[in-house]
């Protein structure tokens, strides 16, 4: 049975497969994904520990894929080297950014509206600017309390398949892997962050929920930025 027709539990999955599994898992549903959607596939690189886990699954499946990054102003600049580090290895990674002007501020009085102008506008763009039928993301439903109802293969936004490749992966598999396989890193986690975004919204933490340390203090603390809850299609959308 191919795997992009999997109803499997994950939550039974997250806790029975060991981590070999998880990875042969992974790369099988890249793996079918792009022979199905060819160049059409692109992967999404967020720079962090999940996304750069998931570039070198893709890159292991098929050397060709290519990818996106978003970038914002408000990236710190250990983001912004790895960023610059990474598109020197890899050419075909595509970055993009919204220049557009906005408050001084924004992040904090309005949190949602900054997130959306930063990074899901980019998004979108690159969505229809390099083709994507099948973005690959680095979500896993073990990292925080709004990642849990998500599934290996999606379509929240009509025509635009989602792939979580490494969804029912836990932490200590993506540092193993990360370790195994000798893959580069953020180095701003060796300073004890467990999750990247902006720097004034970013935070080190403590706690279960390993984003627990975005946006502090605001209605999204521990949420998400809007990449994965709004809609990228135009005229379509969850």
């Amino acid at each position: 049975m191919s795997l992009l027709q999997n109803k499997e539990d994950l939550r039974v999955l997250v806790e029975s497969l060991n981590f070999k599994e998880k990875v042969e898992r992974s790369k099988e549903i890249i793996r079918e994904a792009y022979d199905k959607y060819g160049d059409s596939l692109v992967v999404a690189n967020s720079l962090g520990k999940d996304s750069v886990v998931v570039w070198d699954l893709a890159k292991c499946v098929e050397p060709a894929i290519r990818g996106f990054i978003v970038t914002t102003r408000y990236k710190p600049k250990e983001t912004v080297q790895f960023m610059k580090s990474e598109v020197k290895r890899y050419p075909e990674l595509k970055v993009y950014m919204n220049d557009t002007k906005i408050p001084e501020k924004l992040y904090e009085t309005d949190p949602d509206k900054c997130c959306d102008i930063l990074k899901v506008i980019p998004v979108r763009q690159a969505v229809e600017e390099m083709g994507v039928k099948c973005w690959v993301t680095g979500l896993r439903c073990t990292e925080g309390r709004t990642r849990t109802d998500f599934k290996e293969v999606e379509e929240r936004d009509k025509g635009l398949i989602k792939l979580n490749p490494i969804l029912i992966w836990k932490e200590r598999e993506v540092w193993q892997y990360l370790a195994i396989y000798g893959v580069n890193v953020n180095p701003l986690y060796a300073e004890g962050y467990r999750s990247l975004g902006c720097a004034p919204c970013t935070k080190i933490a403590s706690g279960d929920n390993e984003r627990a340390g975005r946006w502090i203090g605001t209605s999204k603390c521990g949420g998400e930025c809007g990449i994965h809850t709004r809609a990228l299609v135009d005229g379509d959308g969850i």
